[in-house]
Order: C-alpha cells, then sequence, then structure tokens
C-alpha cells in the first residue's frame, strides 16, 4: 500500500455518499452495485437526457440534481461516478478533484492525453482516488489469454477485430467524433488489451475511413492500427461500425513460435501441429458491478486495484499516435 492510500484508507464516509454523471447502461450497473453494497449510499443522479434521468431516479429512488457542475459541488458526496460522453470526462473528473471528491471514470480519462496526465497530477496533490475503468481487464476473455499465452511460445503477431454492423446506424453520441473521440480514443480497450498483454509500443501506422451523413455524425466507421512493440511483436487493431458492415466480427488472434490462439468471447482454440484444443472463456456479466466492488475494497480496505490511471494513460497517448498518423498518412514514433 502507498503512503497516499494509507492517509485516506479508514478515512473514508460510511457509507461512502455516491453521485452519478449520466444516465446510460454503465451507469444502471453502477447504480445497481451501490444500492447492493452498505458500504455505499447512492445519492444523486445527473444527465444530459431529463426524461431518462428522471426514470433512473425514480427506479433507484435518488435525487435529480439540475448539472453535472450542481452535482459535484454537493458537500454531501464523497465520490462522483463519470458515465457520460467521453468529450466531457476531463472536465468532470477535474472540478470533481478540485472539490475534493474521488473519482471513478470510464475510459477514457479524457479525449486529450495532455489533460488525463494533469488529472493525474491533480488527484495525488488532493489525495484522491482517480480510477479510470477497464473492465475488459477483469472478463473471461483477457484472462483466458493471459492464462494461454505461454502456451504458444514466443508470440510475434496478433490482431484483434471488432467489427459492429448496423442497420440502420443509431443516430447516438457514439457515432459523433466530437462526444465519441477518435474510433480508437473513444473504444480505448480494443488498443488497452495489447498494451496490458504486450507492453509499450515502438511505433503506429493508422488508417480511418468515415461514411458522413452530416457533419458530426457518420454512419459507419472503419479504422485500422498496426502497432510495433518494443517486445518485437506486431499487432494489428481492426475496429468498426456502422452501415457499410454486413457480418459481425470479435476476434482476437495470437500466432506464437510453437501454436496459434483463437478467441471470441464465446470461447477459444489452441492450435498446435494436428491438435486443435477448446479453451475456456469465463463470462462477460455482472463486471460493471465488479469494478464497483473493487473501488469500494480499495477505498475502505486498500485492496489494489486491477489497472492504474497511468496504465490507461499509457494506452491513450497509443490511441493519440494512431489519430495522428491516419491524420498525416505517416507512421508514428512512440518514445519508450
Amino acid at each position: 500500500m502507498t503512503e497516499s492510500l494509507r492517509s485516506f484508507v479508514g478515512m473514508v464516509s460510511q457509507p461512502l455518499r455516491v453521485g452519478i454523471v449520466g444516465t446510460g447502461y454503465a451507469a444502471k450497473m453502477r447504480a445497481t452495485a451501490l444500492k447492493a453494497d452498505p458500504r455505499s449510499q447512492l445519492v444523486a443522479i445527473t444527465g444530459r437526457t431529463p426524461a431518462s434521468t428522471i426514470a433512473l431516479s425514480q427506479e433507484f429512488d435518488i435525487t435529480v440534481s439540475a448539472s453535472w457542475m450542481d452535482l459535484v459541488e454537493r458537500p454531501d458526496l464523497d465520490l462522483i461516478m463519470i458515465c457520460t460522453v467521453n468529450r466531457d470526462h476531463g472536465q468532470i473528473a477535474r472540478h470533481a478533484l478540485e472539490q475534493g471528491k474521488h473519482v471513478v471514470v470510464e475510459y477514457p480519462l479524457s479525449l486529450d492525453p495532455q489533460e488525463a496526465d494533469a488529472l493525474i497530477t491533480l488527484a495525488q496533490k488532493h489525495n484522491k482516488l482517480l480510477h479510470v475503468e477497464h473492465i475488459e481487464l477483469l472478463g473471461g476473455l483477457h484472462n483466458a489469454i493471459k492464462a494461454s499465452l505461454d502456451r504458444i511460445g514466443r508470440v510475434f503477431y496478433v490482431r484483434y477485430v471488432t467489427i459492429n454492423p448496423q442497420h440502420p446506424a443509431p443516430a447516438k453520441w457514439t457515432y459523433q467524433p466530437s462526444l465519441f473521440g477518435f474510433p480508437m480514443t473513444g473504444a480505448l480497450s480494443r488498443l488497452h488489451r495489447f498494451t496490458d498483454l504486450f507492453g509499450t509500443v515502438k511505433s503506429v501506422n493508422c488508417r480511418a475511413q468515415y461514411w458522413d451523413i452530416e457533419p458530426d455524425l457518420y454512419q459507419a466507421c472503419f479504422c485500422h492500427a498496426q502497432l510495433t512493440f518494443n517486445q518485437d511483436i506486431l499487432g494489428e487493431s481492426i475496429y468498426g461500425k456502422g452501415e457499410v458492415f454486413w457480418q459481425s466480427d470479435n476476434t482476437f488472434t495470437l500466432y506464437g513460435e510453437e501454436g496459434t490462439l483463437i478467441f471470441t468471447p464465446e470461447q477459444g482454440q489452441l492450435i498446435q501441429k494436428d491438435r486443435i484444443e477448446t479453451i475456456e472463456v469465463g463470462s462477460r456479466r455482472g463486471l460493471f458491478i465488479k469494478d464497483t466492488e473493487m473501488v469500494l475494497d480499495y477505498l475502505y480496505q486498500g485492496t489494489p486495484l486491477y489497472v492504474s490511471p497511468e496504465a490507461s494513460l499509457y494506452t491513450l497517448k497509443v490511441a493519440e499516435s494512431a489519430r495522428l498518423s491516419s491524420v498525416s498518412g505517416e507512421i508514428v514514433k512512440i518514445d519508450s
């Protein structure tokens, strides 16, 4: 346990008083977990859409705040959970930390790596928790990949494809660049799986394409990032969604000198010489609840969290390098 952690473990209010910014799936899962845990008290919520905000407040019997700023400035809250559009994460987190609140935020911490870096420094200055959710690291797929890596020897090539057809594409913030961010930034987990498994990146070469229907709303996007890791592993991350796709794909493939691993969210396969072995993949259910419980364990008992904000920041920098590469058409090198 770090010295900074020792200074507030056991000093948080009991129960911990929490406010949520957002009304989507993640917010609802957070609310469910907080309501079920006697160590926490869900006090208030705010959202971008009045109807959904009121509905969620009634479902969980909590107060509605007029805006995220009103919620963050409430003196009766200890922790702010940020589950709203990506664009606003950094601004809300900064104000919450300045108000002396602990902060939990869904990835990405910010669309701007420099702002994210400053937020980590701010949290340390105020001796407050800043936790960036990366539930992909808690799921059965990631754990199965980690447990199987040694069986294929030295890994030299990995490929992660997530394609999500939508007909028609929804007119949602996840299809708005100004709110979602660059695809590899908004969908940061695609790259974070890589950096968690294989460490630092030497260079990024990325191409992105959009099918636009309005200046800030596309009907489809496709992003292809090629990463060279300092471990001399070549990685490819392919992310696409929307109306130009007709077949979904969610496949993680790893090539090693002693075998190949192929994973979907449902199961994995180990392929070696003339044999194929099925690998069980655990459930993806309940991960937001698990993350919430781990945050409470950390604040009350000092139990280490599964991911650091610095690790999330590093992946955010890789995503920003991918964006810069897509704009310039050139390979972007990353300082180790």
